[in-house]
């Protein structure tokens, strides 16, 4: 029996183990995608107990407590943070065969020097020694990140942002890890939602722009990826239930875009003439400023409605959708590839059936520009686990060029969860290593270690150019 998490854990074999301690440990992790606060970077921010870094916005965490049959309360509700923390140890002997088990212990043992298993026996002890630990000046916001090896994080951001503290951490000599704001306009493509008028206003006072028609709004966009692009970024990001594709004139989309503004509710058809509309002309933006557009698909969100109306969205009630992908998503890529204004992009989806759909579709459309130009993302939310990583990967392989990914990112608001990308390299190094011990593929270590190394990082570097 191998020992649970020692320095050889995933990994099965003398290859595998080899690619990963002399190739892709070492290497710096480039964060393309997460939903870390900036401003706890630009302050610094230090953290009362490990309950506020680790569970405090945490849904994976939420949800697998509740499924434990825990009251609210310990959750995101008034109880003391022990006393969650509690609970959270108290459902992590259930946790077996869940990533979150393995994600726990890695935390545990990489920033807190612990060995031990998380339970109801070993949760004091840790409780105090995490907290006591949580004194020291490495386990602030910036001392984690530097502490685990990052070169740049790309957060998330709303395109009536400020970027105020992106301004601030570039501008702060003291720390050399570069942050970079992510352009995400789901808020002026969903007027189908709750609030779209009101998010039109802010937008105005972030322009300046009276936004009356469609032709203003995407002047506003234009405005705010010009100001986004002044202050480092170079990635976009979309959020969609399914893949979208409905023609529409510009007359039609603009007399939708002035029924939403009235406050009158939108049909969900008109809606995705819409988007369709906008998500085109932001396509073509991204292609003028050598911008990733990456698209997330497959998901249906706030499924508990009495647990909306109480927390709101991002609390871990949403889902693997099963809507089809593929006609849409190809008709969409095409509108932009037949005016030679694709730009560079990754595709995710949150249902593991897609993955081959994707990668053959992504195949249709590869460019010159850059090696890899359409990416098949890694597992995302629900699959950047084990198998989810193992079956994207291989699925990538089998219609792709699996040396040309560009790899993993933590999708995170947790400071701690850099450990994916260790959790993801582990995994990596496995499949070549096993490929090569079961004569599969070339021998050649020199050649396979250049592979791990450059899906780890190098490609990521090269394909964004931050």
């Amino acid at each position: 029996m191998l020992k649970f998490m020692d320095e050889d854990f995933l990994l099965q074999s003398k290859t595998a183990r080899n690619l990963y301690h002399n190739d892709a440990k070492g290497m710096p992790i480039i964060d393309y995608h997460c939903h870390l606060n900036p401003k706890e970077i630009a302050e610094n921010k230090r953290y009362r107990n490990i309950t506020e870094l680790w569970l405090g916005g945490d849904h994976y965490k939420w949800r697998v407590i509740r499924a434990n049959g825990v009251e609210e309360k310990y959750i995101t509700g008034d109880a003391d943070d022990k006393a969650k923390f509690m609970k959270w140890a108290g459902t992590m002997p259930y946790l077996i065969g869940n990533p979150l088990y393995h994600w726990t212990h890695l935390e545990l043992k990489r920033y807190f020097n612990i060995d031990s298993i998380l339970s109801p026996a070993t949760a004091e002890e840790i409780w105090n020694q995490c907290n006591e630990m949580l004194q020291g000046d490495d386990f602030s916001a910036r001392g984690l990140i530097l502490r685990s090896n990052v070169e740049v994080i790309c957060t998330t951001d709303d395109p009536a942002d400020t970027l105020e503290y992106h301004k601030a951490i570039k501008n702060d000599p003291t720390f050399p890890v570069g942050v970079y704001p992510t352009f995400r306009p789901d808020k002026a493509l969903n007027l189908d939602m709750p609030g779209f008028t009101e998010y039109i206003g802010r937008l105005e006072q972030a322009t300046g722009i009276t936004i009356s028609s469609v032709a203003a709004l995407k002047e506003a966009l234009q405005s705010r990826m010009d100001y986004f692009h002044d202050n480092g970024c170079r990635i976009s990001d979309h959020g969609l239930e399914y893949a979208i594709y409905a023609e529409a004139t510009d007359e039609e989309v603009e007399n939708i875009f002035r029924l939403a503004i009235d406050g009158n509710k939108v049909t969900r058809a008109d809606a995705d003439r819409y988007k369709t509309k906008m998500l085109v002309f932001l396509g073509r933006e991204y292609a003028k400023r050598s911008w990733a557009m990456q698209l997330h698909v497959g998901t249906i969100r706030n499924n508990n409605s009495r647990m909306y109306s109480i927390l709101g969205p991002d609390t871990g009630f949403d889902a693997i959708g099963d809507s089809h992908q593929a006609k849409s998503l190809a008709a969409f890529l095409d509108a932009l590839d037949s005016t030679s204004q694709l730009p560079k992009t990754i595709l995710y989806s949150l249902n593991p059936k897609d993955n081959e759909t994707l990668a053959t579709i992504m195949g249709c459309f590869q460019g010159t520009e850059v090696p890899g130009k359409i990416q098949l993302g890694s597992g995302w939310w629900f699959n950047d686990q084990k198998d989810g990583m193992e079956k994207q990967m291989i699925a990538l392989a089998n219609v792709g060029l699996l040396r040309r990914f560009v790899g993993m990112l933590t999708d995170s608001r947790s400071f701690l969860s850099f450990t994916r990308h260790e959790y993801f390299r582990r995994i990596l190094c496995n499949i070549i290593g096993n490929w090569a011990e079961q004569g599969e593929v070339n021998t050649d270590l020199q050649m396979l270690g250049d592979m791990v190394r450059e899906i780890s990082y190098y490609n990521a570097k090269n394909y964004f150019a931050l």
